[in-house]
């Protein structure tokens, strides 16, 4: 899936989705994406309008890197 495409069934959806329950939507929204290896930096150029999504990449990148730094 492209990272374009998503967007667009994330801006469609996400009016659907209580405000309340947006960032963690945006939270598997960054994992399926990431999960289908489309690039963080993609994502973040694409998504930089939305700050749910910016703040869920945000967290994925830190747990990512916490992750990364307890493995050595």
């Amino acid at each position: 899936m492209s990272v374009e495409l998503a967007k667009e069934i994330w801006d469609e959806l996400k009016r659907y989705v209580n405000t309340v329950d947006r960032d963690e939507a945006a939270e598997t929204l960054v994992s399926v994406l990431i999960d289908n290896d489309v690039d963080a930096d993609d994502i973040k150029s694409t998504f930089k309008s939305d700050s749910a999504v910016k703040s869920a990449l945000a967290h994925y990148l830190k747990r990512s890197e916490e992750h990364t730094s307890e493995l050595q």
